[in-house]
């Protein structure tokens, strides 16, 4: 058993190459089927958010699983299988949890310290365990996961300030505008990037509007934003578009929502901020009063936020390599644990045994055969007892495999490597 995770995101990946690979909630259960029917395939879990496309599997081969999901991901995206291999970050194993853990605790996110993609990990992995997509194996990758970017957050300051891809924007539309009182402001989408773009718009003393094609989610919102919130019909978007200074859409579609029939020509100038993918808003939208960004259009506020967190993302991974490796020793304790149960069953087996023959030869009377059992299985866990302890404590040691396969082998297990089998043994 191991790990695979292939990762797309703003860091190797176009906007475009995202959009392409990006899945609907639809095709997501597909894929996710598709993946886990495989032979070489386990579990599975994929991450779809604006900034990366990941998928974290749990494989029996990752020459057979790799092979198969580059095949896959080229069918759905309409990519090339060398263009995606060209640009994929590829991790296997200890590298696959050590990057997991590095974005769950926002490392690789395009705004370092943001808190959304915690959520957005969790509520893949919720939705993959539901479905029965991932078990055992995953749950444990992410159970960990989540616990080592809390530590991060608890010990470090990366997510001091919270910032988030919605708070950039605004600071961009600062930025560009100045103060944003009063400036007539739509949102687009009740997701949760579109809430904290009206929480900071509403802070920032702009008049909000928002809107979605189901209306009551769209109120729901702007009642958790503020009596200052008004609610729009997504009827009359073309309407709006044209009577708001700023803009500020992530949706879920799957298709642009805003066209250039829709852009009237207008006398001021309007910065909108595409924050969806796929985007929201078509590429011929661009006309001489739009100003129009995208997720990638952020980085000039990214790298002074990274600059900032430099210290204090040191500290996070240093944090990170210690969940890694407690991870793996971890897992390596859950396998001994079996193995070490056998060698105590075969000590009180043995025993046992001794205890028969020592009775039934008459050398202590048989009235004291309780506390001769007693005083022969005490006697072999004294005996176990230092060597199990150093047992345990080598599966978190570089070796781990290594004794655990030689302990195998005394046990008399099949499943010993063929190293540990010399044909000699028999003969003796």
């Amino acid at each position: 058993m191991g790990y695979l995770l292939v990762s797309f995101s703003h860091s190797n990946a176009t906007l475009s190459m995202r959009e392409k690979l990006a899945f609907s909630d639809e095709q997501r259960d597909i894929a996710l089927f598709d993946l886990t029917s495989q032979s070489s395939i386990n579990e599975a879990i994929l991450i779809n958010t604006c900034n990366r496309m990941a998928l974290l599997l749990s494989i029996n081969s990752h020459i057979e699983a790799q092979k198969y999901l580059f095949e896959y991901l080229s069918k759905h995206s309409l990519i090339s299988i060398e263009e995606l291999e060209g640009v994929a970050n590829i991790f296997e194993d200890n590298s696959a949890i050590h990057h997991l853990f590095s974005v769950a605790s926002s490392l690789e996110s395009i705004v370092v310290g943001e808190t959304q993609i915690a959520g957005q990990l969790k509520e893949a992995f919720a939705h993959a365990h539901e479905k029965g997509f991932c078990s055992k194996e995953l749950s444990r990758v992410m159970h960990y996961a989540f616990k080592c970017a809390a530590e991060v957050r608890n010990r470090t300051e990366i997510s001091k300030n919270k910032v988030s891809v919605a708070s950039v924007a605004i600071a961009m539309a600062k930025n560009e505008l100045g103060d944003l009182a009063g400036k007539k402001a739509l949102v687009i989408g009740v997701g949760e990037m579109s809430l904290l773009a009206t929480k900071h718009l509403v802070a920032s003393g702009a008049q909000v509007s928002v809107t979605n094609r189901t209306l009551e989610s769209a109120k729901e919102l702007a009642i958790e934003c503020g009596s200052e919130v008004s609610v729009v019909s997504f009827d009359d978007l073309k309407e709006h578009l044209n009577s708001h200074e700023l803009l500020f859409t992530s949706t879920s579609s799957s298709e642009p929502i805003i066209t250039s029939s829709m852009i009237n020509k207008a006398s001021n100038q309007r910065y909108w901020f595409d924050m969806a993918v796929p985007r929201d808003i078509d590429e011929e939208c661009l006309c001489d009063d739009i100003n129009l960004y995208h997720i990638d259009d952020l980085k000039s506020i990214v790298t002074e936020n990274k600059a900032l967190r430099q210290e204090e993302t040191l500290l996070a991974h240093e944090i990170i390599g210690r969940y890694s490796m407690e991870f793996f020793g971890w897992l390596k304790s859950l396998e001994i644990e079996p193995v070490l149960k056998q060698l105590y069953s075969m000590a009180e087996d043995a025993a046992q045994v001794e205890t028969k023959r020592v009775i039934d030869k008459g050398f202590i009377p048989e009235e004291h055969e309780q506390s001769l059992q007693k005083a022969t299985s005490q006697s072999m866990k004294r005996f176990l007892h230092n060597i199990t302890t150093r047992l345990r404590q080598s599966a978190s040691q570089s070796s781990a495999d290594t004794t655990l396969q030689a302990l195998q082998y005394l046990l008399g297990e099949e499943s010993a490597p063929d190293i540990y089998k010399c044909e000699h043994v028999k003969d003796e």
